[in-house]
């Protein structure tokens, strides 16, 4: 047993960067997929619809802990390959967010009325263009508070990646607690941590929602 010390607040930190990192190869690898997933979510054609809505609602339904078990210790069972755990974790992110932000960015798209296509179409503008200068633009304003709520929660759920041996931030208090015998001041400055990393972006959520309120 020791004391507290400026090397156990350090590693904390120095921790931090998984954290981080984790939610930076999530929103990498997952904002592509998501659009994906919006776009067919308001496609014309039905069977591509259902498709997408059925694969949310899958990815949605299972804990973010089992999409990590299931990826890591999965599938060498049901596949006979041997994941590592970064590409493991980096999957599982990317689907969870995936299909969250599928979700939020749909009802985006959604909320830009039909007309708005229409008259793209009536300047001569492709689907494309339509979807790029004048729909798009539109969408993410509306699509933004609940992304970076999104986010929140995000930063969040990247504490059970250390069930796959990742040191970030969650797992680095539970290390510093069990060598110190002082997990009050520990986890209260984990907490600490966790508090300003997202009381800015809650705020700023809340920010945008209030502008968008008050600009209709």
């Amino acid at each position: 047993m020791r004391s507290f010390s400026l090397i156990d607040f350090a590693s904390l930190f120095i921790a931090l960067r998984w954290t981080v990192a984790l939610v930076v190869l999530a929103l990498l690898f997952g904002a592509p997929f998501a659009l994906g997933l919006a776009m067919g979510r308001i496609s014309r054609f039905a069977g591509l619809r259902w498709t997408m809505a059925a694969l949310i609602q899958v990815i949605q339904s299972v804990p973010l802990l089992g999409l990590l078990f299931f990826f890591y210790f999965g599938m060498p069972v049901f596949l006979g390959i041997q994941v590592p755990a970064l590409v493991a974790v980096t999957v599982a992110y990317t689907l969870y967010t995936a299909a969250f932000l599928g979700e939020i960015w749909r009802g985006g798209l959604e909320a830009v009325k039909q007309a708005q296509w229409e008259a793209g179409a009536c300047l001569g503008l492709s689907a494309w263009q339509q979807f790029h200068h004048i729909v798009a633009p539109q969408a993410l304003r509306l699509s933004l508070p609940p992304t970076v709520g999104f986010l929140v929660q995000l930063i969040k759920g990247t504490s059970l990646a250390s069930i796959l041996g990742f040191v970030e931030l969650a797992r680095a208090g539970q290390v510093v607690s069990a060598a110190t015998f002082q997990p009050l001041l520990t986890y209260a400055l984990v907490a600490a941590i966790y508090f300003a990393l997202c009381l800015p972006l809650t705020l700023w959520s809340r920010s945008l929602e209030a502008r968008l309120d008050g600009s209709r």
